[in-house]
């Protein structure tokens, strides 16, 4: 995965409009998870043939062929050679990282969770964040920035990017009583998840949210998910080493 990004928490304006020209195939591969999201195809059935979907989108079978592959790489779909294509069942990974809600590790320990919001924008897609969320540059995107404490002492920046198409409503939850974590896991249920873990020195706006020492290094989780065939948020989590550590059982 990429290199941590910066966090900048100066001001920074964010055009909410966005391009709706988006290339033939994925317009498709949009088609297809709408029909499964509405109930319309159910796991097991059998979608229409690539001639069909040529034919309504106005495209050759080529376009729709890597609709349709890119759709069973997600495992979305099923494709059986000479039978057709087929809606997946829905499968979800087994990570040695369970994905936790923050506050409820907090509160399991005995503790107290706060949280204190310092952004919450649109923003678009650069280079790095169109290829991680597999959108056109530009694309629109959510951007939240949550710091989370434990009796009253920061332990995590959360830096997060959501994509709209699952959690459309993301700008308006109420993230004061809530985590991001909490509102994702119910909208956009998880298909998948990639993660890395890495000591990385923090700049001196995450010191400030941490309150901790510029020498001192952090403990950094990059961690994307994927929901309903999308990437569905990346998130940079921020910890600092002296006061946190990560573990896991078999």
């Amino acid at each position: 995965m990429p290199a941590p990004r910066k966090l900048d928490l100066p001001d920074g304006g964010s055009d909410a409009s966005e391009d709706a020209t988006l290339p033939a195939f994925e317009r498709i591969k949009r088609h297809v998870l709408a029909q499964i999201a509405s109930g319309v195809w159910r796991e097991g059935d059998a979608i229409p043939a690539e001639e069909s979907l040529a034919k309504t989108f106005g495209v050759s079978r080529m376009t729709v062929n890597r609709a349709l592959r890119e759709l069973s790489a997600e495992q979305v779909l099923r494709r059986v050679q000479g039978s057709g294509t087929f809606v997946a069942p829905r499968k979800y990974q087994a990570m040695l990282l369970q994905l936790h809600n923050i506050a409820d590790e907090v509160v399991g320990r005995g503790h107290v969770h706060r949280s204190e919001l310092h952004r919450l924008e649109r923003c678009k897609a650069d280079e790095v964040l169109a290829a991680q969320f597999g959108v056109p540059l530009q694309s629109t995107l959510f951007h939240s920035v949550v710091v989370h404490f434990e009796n009253d002492q920061a332990i995590q920046v959360e830096d997060r990017y959501v994509n709209p198409i699952v959690a459309p409503d993301y700008l308006s939850y109420d993230f004061q009583g809530h985590t991001p974590n909490e509102y994702l896991m119910r909208v956009a249920p998880l298909q998948a998840v990639r993660f890395t873990i890495e000591a990385n020195m923090p700049t001196a706006a995450l010191c400030g949210l941490l309150d901790m020492a510029a020498t001192d290094p952090c403990l950094v989780l990059k961690r994307q998910t994927q929901s309903q065939g999308h990437v569905a948020s990346c998130a940079t989590l921020w910890h600092p080493a002296s006061r946190y550590q990560f573990a896991g059982a078999f």
